[in-house]
């Protein structure tokens, strides 16, 4: 149901995140201080114990009890992905995990049972190796939730209809479509079409091709139900308010009926050494030119899989990297790096990657590149830059003990262990390794896998020239061996499950939200702490906010001071940008910075143990930042890098035009949730930079809010020592950009299509300016009407247009959380022959509420009493926690609101929704922002009726 992970996203998130992307070193201050805590203790403080057992039939589940949360994540593992797919049928183990959330024949809907329960999140996905279904519920769902995953294990095909069938097929390719429509959309398939021969199981993508989804049939739905969905390739993992006494019983109950099924065949998808070094260059689309060196390795189980990964991680993945040194803060020949090792049970992906600074030789960058390779190959990596590695990713995998269930969490890790390596505590021995890796134990790995013969692809700038639609599946005609594991038989007999009747238990009352207590204290200097204290891992999530944000900037100089944020982490008067990475690194912490539209936030994650060497860190970067005229430079570029990237993807354009359009030509908020305009930020002098800093960055408009295991005492020492003699100048401080803001222009009708050639889908934004701000008193029935409305996978608007219609991946609406004017807007990625369409069920779907089709019970229950259930899923961890602080600060509210959403939601009737619906959610003076082919979807849009402005992305 969710986007694959696909490679595409490493642009985006290498360039948004600049704040790893440093500049040159300045004179050394004495080194940080090593980690409080040894490394030994760190890897003895992760454990997830849990006890095993198994059904006659097969099915293996794990139990892990944490009564932190009176929840339990559901997390349920297939050992079937593409990997399985014979030739013909690629992309099928995906569409077959979306058939699956299609209805039982005990069960004629999964996620409306489950969200009226208060599940989330309910999801699942497909890569190579397996399928997963997961869902978190309150305690007293679990039943539900067992019945529901026994009931589409063991009785799912007599309720998957042709139109099931067919419409969940357009969907896939409607996803298939978005992901190819990114810029580097197309990057996985070349990827492993690079790396790998034909007919390898590895080879072809897990989305698949357009033409073998075309072709997958009903009987291979029921060919690939029987041969791999027998509970015998099933780890079912319960982490949460549960235990083995429970447990059981209520498995055996559900699942212990289903018979066994066929075992998975197992297929040869080991790593393969090209004979040759192969250089691929493809222009696409793009931004900035790309760069992937890359190697088939090692699996999971493999000896070298650990150190290979750290290797990889001191070449590319730490923010001290090799390769940030050598080439973002050395040469300068990169705006971006990245390395990692991407590992799957028979074979793992290990990749070099850079993003080539503007008038950067691609030739140039590629040796600077190789060059760096080689040398880590040549002298291995030093003690010192091991043990960051070692400390950050042992730091982060206690990060990940918080959740329960869910992409990532508890139940996830322990399924993986149990499915890929025979061994639910694998994690612990993984961690072990890393604890005892020695330079010359990753050396020797990197250069026994990096020495082989790479493919090397180059990504540059310029017409796309690849079809997305033609690729993805084996190979165009070419030899395939003619007998495939997995490959279905038209013969096969389809073996049917015998039909029981059976109804869904019934859902025990859930408590009341156990939101922490929150404490407030204030620094010496006045400035304020607040603090919620919570005691599930030892770690502290703490964010110093800052009420400026980008909507300060004036009116034609916006990027300014959203620049001037990025720069903090670059270098301060003590610490260059690499010492600054080197020292976060050193005590296992995340810090970084960040301008919202309305707030500044310095985000720091850190173990409590090293939480005060990591204050006296977060101090120096917001005190005392150098704005260097070297960093400033390197850094605009990485900026510019970042508006082309906006430039380039259909969203960032579209909102590139709605803002201006809707809220006014030179309206803070305008091009506040942009990167601002190149030309501003490519003008920005470094005293400009400072002096935007002093303006803004002094402890009478900060806060320090913390959230984890830490107590106030302890919290404000650590404060006072590197925050209590920070001193506000004596000018009075400016105002917040809401206090001086103009309202909003009336909502005006008005049609604006921004011409992206080639598109094989069409972005829309439709929205307009509401007559709110902030948070005020009735908000939510408003809120909760646009929940019903697009919020959600079973609103109005995504099961029409994607489950009923099959047209889009997905579509929402949000009412956008500012203190500010608040926009209402839909958005939506669909099929390009379906433009004008979708734009007219859109604006259908918003004159029926209310007035044809007012709130129904069954909307009114989910978004009430379902969201009240599922409240103590959504402030499971530490991070939720802090959000939802920070949240209700900037809005005005108590520290403390969540705590009133249930007697809140209760408040709210049908009425109401639908009073707010026809006040908010109108159809009139709508703005709609349409990118995609115009040559495609002109001739649709002049069927509307409205007048259309033409713009072309490269004017904006």
């Amino acid at each position: 149901m969710k986007p694959l992970p696909l490679l595409r996203r490493l642009l985006p998130a290498a360039l948004l995140a600049l704040a790893a992307c440093a500049t040159t070193p300045a004179p050394a201050p004495a080194p940080a201080p090593p980690p409080a805590t040894p490394l030994a203790q760190l890897v003895g403080e992760v454990a997830i114990p849990h006890e095993i057992f198994t059904l006659p039939n097969g099915l293996t589940t794990i139990v892990h009890t944490d009564r932190k949360a009176p929840i339990v994540g559901v997390t349920v593992y297939y050992r079937v992905g593409s990997k399985h797919e014979a030739r013909g049928r690629t992309g099928f183990a995906h569409l077959f995990e979306h058939l699956m959330f299609g209805g039982s024949e005990n069960a004629p809907s999964f996620d409306v049972p489950l969200e009226a329960a208060g599940s989330t999140p309910t999801n699942g996905s497909t890569d190579s190796d397996r399928t997963n279904y997961v869902e978190t519920v309150p305690t007293g769902a679990l039943d539900l939730a067992l019945f529901l995953e026994s009931d589409r294990m063991g009785h799912l095909l007599g309720a998957v209809s042709q139109d099931k069938f067919d419409n969940q097929r357009s969907v896939v390719q409607n996803e298939k479509r978005q992901g190819d429509n990114e810029p580097y959309g197309l990057l996985r398939y070349l990827l492993t079409e690079g790396l790998l021969p034909v007919g390898h199981p590895y080879r072809h993508s897990a989305i698949g091709s357009m033409a073998d989804l075309d072709a997958a049939s009903l009987a291979d739905v029921h060919r690939w139900f029987s041969d791999n969905y027998g509970p015998n390739n099933v780890v079912l993992a319960l982490a949460g308010d549960i235990d083995m006494a429970t447990a059981r019983p209520m498995v055996e109950r559900w699942f212990g009926h289903i018979p066994r099924g066929k075992a998975v065949v197992q297929v040869e998808a080991g790593p393969v050494t090209l004979p040759a070094p192969v250089e691929q260059v493809v222009t696409d689309a793009v931004p900035v030119t790309a760069i992937y060196r890359s190697w088939t390795g090692p699996g999971l189980n493999h000896p070298d899989a650990v150190p290979l990964q750290v290797g990889m991680h001191i070449l590319g993945g730490l923010q001290s990297s090799r390769l940030d040194n050598a080439l973002v803060r050395g040469s300068g020949q990169a705006v971006a790096v990245n390395g990692l090792a991407e590992m799957n049970e028979q074979l793992s992906y290990l990749m070099a990657i850079i993003y080539v600074s503007e008038g950067v030789e691609r030739t140039e960058a590629l040796a600077a590149l190789e060059a760096e390779i080689a040398r880590l190959l040549a002298e291995g990596p030093d003690a010192a830059e091991l043990e960051r590695a070692k400390v950050q990713i042992i730091a982060g995998t206690i990060g990940a003990m918080e959740s329960v269930g869910g992409f990532g969490g508890k139940g996830m890790i322990l399924a993986e262990g149990l499915l890929y390596r025979g061994d639910a505590g694998a994690y612990r021995r993984d961690l072990e390794a890393i604890a005892a890796l020695t330079p010359a134990a990753v050396q020797a790995a990197m250069q026994r896998w990096l020495a082989r013969p790479a493919y090397t692809l180059s990504i540059v700038p310029g017409e796309r020239t690849l079809d997305g639609a033609l690729m993805g599946g084996w190979g165009d005609g070419a030899e395939v061996p003619a007998a495939l594991p997995g490959t279905l038989s038209a013969a096969a007999p389809v073996v049917a499950r015998p039909a029981l009747s059976r109804s869904a238990p019934p859902v025990a009352p859930v408590g009341e939200l156990a939101f922490p207590q929150v404490e407030r204290a204030r620094l010496a200097n006045g400035m304020e702490v607040v603090l919620a204290r919570r005691e599930g891992v030892p770690m502290v999530s703490l964010a110093l906010v800052v009420a400026a944000g980008s909507a300060v900037d004036p009116a034609g100089r916006e990027g300014m001071h959203e620049t001037m944020v990025d720069l903090l982490t670059e270098g301060t008067a003590t610490r260059s940008a690499t010492e600054i990475a080197i020292a976060q690194e050193q005590l296992g912490s995340q810090l970084a910075a960040s301008a919202g539209i309305e707030t500044d936030t310095i985000a720091l994650t850190t173990l409590t143990a090293n939480l005060a060497p990591s204050l006296e860190l977060l101090a120096d970067v917001v005190r005392r930042p150098a704005f260097r005229a070297e960093d400033v430079e390197r850094v605009r570029e990485q900026r510019l890098a970042g508006i082309a990237q906006e430039l380039a993807e259909p969203e960032s354009i579209a909102a590139r035009v709605f803002g201006p359009l809707a809220y006014g030509e030179g309206h803070p908020y305008a091009l506040a949730a942009t990167g601002g305009r190149a030309e501003v930020v490519a003008a920005l002098s470094p005293e400009e930079l400072a002096a935007e800093h002093a303006r803004w960055f002094r402890p009478d408009l900060a806060r320090v809010t913390a959230v984890g295991d830490i107590t106030m005492p302890e919290l404000l020492a650590g404060l006072e020592a590197s925050f209590g003699d920070w001193q506000a100048s004596a000018a009075p401080p400016p105002a917040a950009v809401t206090a001086g803001a103009p309202p909003a222009p009336a909502p005006q009708a008005r049609l604006v299509l921004v011409d992206r050639p080639a598109s094989p889908s069409t972005y829309l934004l439709l929205g307009r300016i509401t007559p709110l701000f902030g948070y005020p008193r009735g908000i939510e029935a408003v809120l909760l009407a646009t929940e019903v409305l697009g919020d959600g996978f079973l609103a109005r608007l995504n099961s029409d247009l994607r489950e009923t219609r099959g047209w889009t991946y997905s579509v929402s609406s949000a009412l956008d959380a500012l203190a500010g004017q608040r926009a209402f807007t839909i958005a939506t990625l669909v099929q390009a022959d379906r433009t004008a369409d979708s734009i007219r069920v859109i604006r259908d779907h918003l004159a029926a509420f209310p007035a044809t089709r007012p709130v129904e019970p069954e909307e009114l229950q989910r978004v009430t009493q379902g969201n009240i259930r599922g409240l103590p899923n959504r402030f499971e961890s530490n991070g939720q926690v802090l959000g939802a602080l920070l949240l209700n600060q900037r809005l005005g509210r108590d520290d403390r609101f969540q705590a009133r959403l249930p007697e809140l939601y209760s408040a709210v009737d049908g009425e109401a929704l639908n009073r707010a619906a026809a006040e908010y959610l109108r159809p009139d003076g709508l703005t709609i922002v349409v990118v995609g082919d115009r040559a495609v979807i002109e001739p649709q849009l002049e069927r509307l009726g409205m007048e259309i402005t033409v713009v072309s992305a490269q004017d904006l």
